[in-house]
């Protein structure tokens, strides 16, 4: 049988940011695991924020992106980022040093 593997995909000294984080992952559907959580009712010390490995690039561009953005936004960076940015002609040119 195979395993889960777990990737870890945001680290933070704040709990908040980290509770803010997981929300939003879970919010679209990946599960979250946390390590490093302080217990207790002041919640002081960081937090890892893991998730199975083959959700990662979701959850990397969900965290990326910022609070708030559209399904199309989404789906827009999503391709931006698999497509490799072309330079411009001319462009780079001159910008060695002798």
């Amino acid at each position: 049988m195979g395993e889960r593997r777990f990737v870890r995909v945001w680290s933070t000294a704040s709990a908040p940011q980290g509770e803010l984080a997981r929300a939003r992952l879970e919010a679209e559907g990946i599960p979250v695991l946390v390590k490093g959580e302080a217990g207790g009712p002041y919640r002081l010390g960081g937090m890892d924020l893991w998730v199975p490995e083959e959700l990662e690039p979701q959850a990397r561009l969900i965290l990326e992106s910022p609070p708030g953005i559209s399904e199309e936004e989404l789906a827009a960076l999503a391709e931006s980022a698999e497509e490799p940015e072309e330079l411009e002609p001319g462009a780079g040119e001159g910008d060695a040093a002798p």
